[in-house]
């Protein structure tokens, strides 16, 4: 790669996200042939000491205690935004002013107006912008998306589709910042609902146009979480408000007339990382399901075959191991980081964009409001 070009890359934030986002930027270069060179140039995290720790093992180059000072670096020209919805807006903009490229984290922001605005600094600025909605780039995803776009499945009739975890079935679980609105802007409707919308999207080609919705918090205070903010948080005696959802349900119409489902949950004792979908068309069906993600279910009307997606004319296979040797949650980020190079290199708009991530961020508001109008059917655009 030392023929290539080098782009730097600042990252702000090093807990869960950081590190599989430094995961993608450390591989990338290794399995793909890029237009680019990716180099980690800078880590961007409050505490100092924190932080330089985090770059040392994740291999970055160096550290920022602002992420101010980060997206004003010059060896900087890609911003990697991995921080809690309640700072995307500003950074992603700010960045985006200083002439930066920008791939953000899902959901794109906390409210549809900080969406709004992230879409119009993106239209305005030279650089190049990005959603991370990851699951895109699980090759049987990306395989279920060609067979709707080939039309095995004709007319697109239902949607089904599920997104279910575990992780704070514990009345003793910390409230952490992915349990306050502030902070994380939704719940488990914005943390995983967001995919599977994004996900039925993707592969049908088609929009959620309206909802109907119901959301519950089962456990209404939690202990607060000490010094870690993670999901392995630590706790305190005193208690807290969990101020978001622990469950969202809702059913839609697609743009193109098909019947939606969608669940997401965080209280679905024994799933760890479901996330499923089915969809049943006119000629054919097909299903998902994250948690055994190297395969792809497919059916033409004779009963459901299984595909094991680890072909090398499968999306994204082709650079890794012989048929056969399964890929894992990690090489979804190392996609993603991929694609959005070659954008960068080609010129062309990166996928999701930021007016992807907007619609995904209408979706979730109107759900918030069928559900606080009692199940109410809501009109996305409305």
């Amino acid at each position: 790669m030392s023929d290539k070009t080098t782009i730097g890359v600042g990252m702000v934030g090093y807990a869960f996200m950081g590190r599989v986002h430094s995961q993608a930027w450390r591989s990338v270069g290794a399995f793909f042939d890029l237009p680019l060179a990716p180099r980690m140039a800078v880590l961007a995290g409050r505490s100092k000491e924190r932080t330089e720790a985090a770059a040392a093992q994740l291999g970055w180059d160096a550290v920022e205690t602002d992420w101010r000072a980060l997206v004003q670096r010059d060896d900087v020209q890609i911003v990697d935004i991995c921080t809690p919805g309640d700072s995307h807006a500003e950074i992603a903009i700010a960045a985006l002013a200083a002439g930066k490229h920008v791939i953000c984290e899902k959901p794109l922001a906390n409210t549809v107006a900080e969406a709004e605005a992230m879409v119009r600094a993106a239209a305005e600025a030279p650089g190049k912008s990005m959603v991370a909605f990851n699951y895109r780039r699980v090759p049987a995803v990306a395989l279920a998306r060609r067979y709707v776009e080939e039309g095995k499945l004709g007319e697109i009739r239902h949607v089904r589709t599920q997104y279910l975890q575990d992780w704070i079935v514990d009345p003793e679980f910390p409230l952490v910042w992915r349990l306050q609105k502030d902070k994380a802007g939704a719940g488990a409707l914005g943390d995983i609902g967001s995919h599977i919308v994004d996900a039925a999207e993707f592969i049908t080609g088609q929009h959620v146009v309206g909802v109907s919705a119901l959301t519950e918090t089962f456990i209404k205070q939690r202990p607060l979480a000490g010094e870690s903010a993670g999901l392995g948080a630590t706790r305190t005696e005193a208690m807290g408000e969990v101020t978001v959802d622990d469950a969202a349900l809702f059913i839609g119409r697609m743009s193109g007339g098909a019947l939606a489902s969608f669940e997401a949950t965080r209280f679905a004792t024994g799933r760890k990382n479901a996330m499923r979908i089915e969809i049943n068309g006119q000629l054919g069906s097909l299903a998902f399901d994250f948690e055994s993600m190297n395969e792809l279910w497919f059916s033409s009307g004779g009963g459901f075959e299984r595909i094991l997606v680890t072909e090398p004319d499968h999306p994204y296979v082709g650079a890794w191991w012989p048929p056969g040797h399964g890929l894992g949650y990690e090489h979804t980020f190392t996609h993603e980081i991929k694609d959005f190079l070659e954008a960068i290199a080609t010129g062309t708009d990166p996928v999701p964009s930021f007016a992807d991530g907007l619609r995904v961020q209408r979706v979730l508001e109107a759900v918030e409001r069928s559900a606080a109008e009692g199940s109410r059917y809501t009109n996305v655009e409305d």
